[in-house]
């Protein structure tokens, strides 16, 4: 498998997110003949969400040399013989001029040409950046703007119908509203291409080691019960009231769990132990939390997420979420998991008393970010107030304070939808 590195290479931190191929090139032909091709420019340029013609051209342009930029058979050549760690620092040029955000250095920009001018359009802060009208790609963008056909404007026209019907409620979608798609490309025929790759590997290998230990343990005998509504109901009335809990029917988890030692608290007690014995919650790390939800069976339910919340952040969220995002997110699978994140938040700000709550756009910021709740679901919460985790003065003032990112927000839409107007006619 190709090692992936990060898209900013002079970022060393391993858990980035954002991730690329490392170029790879193959040398062909001999004498005047001889030429480079780059075996994997599609995929690095997929990563950077850039034609690759964009790269291929731009490496013609620094070395001096012809290129092809639109093969057929997926063959990206240049002519003359070229080191791969030539092309990657010449990458590291592109990179930092045609796709980097120039106030927070965020890859996930948009391009955007208008008025002969092209503008690199920030998912992750909202900056517009303007790219250099003198350099020489920039003269070949503007010359070589793709033409969007009608098939473009249908498709792009049925993702946002869906996004607005919750079509991707399973997950299964870009979860941030946006047709472009994201640099930190996941491709579930790579086994670790994600930004989180070194989470990945130590979770599947404690989950083998589980699955194994259960394989390995004696079964036991298996007896039919009958599991209808009418006779779980049944034999619940004839427990002792102590013990009498609330069904869990049809696959849905109770929207709450009231009293006892539930397997939430178990979660939340050995969180605590932990941080006590390590010296601290930053010390409690993300694959033994992981495990231990999965013992207990709740690493698929939502409200796990609400009690991580509470436990692992403190009056420090705003640098904790980025730590913990990568685990996080494996947990977030749905709807229900993104509102029970926002619910804990409330909590954790409602328990650290008001002077927190202006913390609330920073944080809302970073799970949009992150990927750890979607444009909708922040919009819904922001939209009313609810007593469902806070008192509803709380949860009033929580949401007031959050105005600023939520306003942010429903400007990124009406511009978007302004553009596709503007395509349409």
């Amino acid at each position: 498998m190709v090692a992936l590195i990060n898209v900013r290479r002079d970022n060393p931190d391993p858990f980035y997110r954002y991730k690329m191929e490392r170029i790879q090139t193959k040398i062909e032909g001999k004498g005047n003949g001889i030429k480079t091709v780059v075996v994997n420019l599609s995929s690095v340029a997929q990563s950077l969400a850039r034609p690759g013609g964009y790269l291929i051209k731009y490496f013609g342009f620094e070395l001096g040399a012809q290129t092809n930029i639109d093969p057929p058979d997926d063959r990206w050549i240049i002519n003359g013989s070229h080191e791969a760690s030539k092309l990657q620092d010449l990458l590291d040029g592109f990179i930092a001029k045609f796709v980097l955000c120039k106030k927070c250095k965020n890859p996930e920009t948009v391009v955007q040409i208008k008025d002969e001018k092209i503008t690199l359009d920030c998912k992750a802060c909202g900056q517009r950046s303007k790219v250099e009208p003198q350099l020489k790609l920039t003269s070949f963008i503007l010359k070589n703007v793709p033409k969007k056909t009608k098939k473009d404007k249908a498709e792009r026209k049925a993702a946002r119908k869906a996004r607005q019907n919750g079509g991707d409620k399973d997950g299964s979608g870009d979860e941030n509203g946006s047709d472009q798609a994201s640099p930190a490309i996941e491709d579930k025929n790579i086994e670790y291409a994600s930004d989180d790759d070194e989470l990945t590997r130590k979770i599947k290998t404690e989950a083998q080691s589980l699955q194994l230990d259960r394989r390995e343990a004696p079964k036991e005998e298996e007896w039919a019960v009958d599991m209808s509504e009418e006779a779980v109901r049944a034999r619940q009335q004839n427990l002792p009231g102590e013990f009498k809990q609330k069904l869990v029917l049809n696959g849905e988890e109770d929207e709450e769990e009231e009293g006892g030692n539930t397997v939430y608290d178990q979660l939340g007690t050995w969180i605590e132990d932990e941080a006590k014995a390590k010296g601290g919650i930053t010390n409690v790390d993300d694959v033994d939390i992981y495990v231990k939800a999965k013992e207990l069976g709740i690493d698929a339910k939502h409200r796990t997420v609400q009690v991580l919340v509470q436990c692992l952040f403190d009056e420090n969220i705003v640098a904790q979420i980025p730590k913990r995002a990568p685990m996080l997110k494996r947990l977030i699978t749905s709807e229900r998991h993104e509102k029970a994140l926002l619910g804990g938040t409330e909590r954790l700000l409602a328990d650290l008393g008001k002077e927190s709550y202006d913390k609330i756009v920073k944080i809302l910021q970073l799970y949009y970010h992150h990927d750890l709740c979607s444009e909708e679901v922040i919009t819904k919460w922001g939209s009313k107030a609810s007593k469902k985790y806070v008192d509803g003065s709380t949860s009033k003032k929580i949401r007031k304070a959050a105005e600023p990112f939520l306003t942010w927000l429903a400007e990124a839409e009406s511009e978007e939808d302004s553009d596709e107007e503007e395509d349409d006619e």
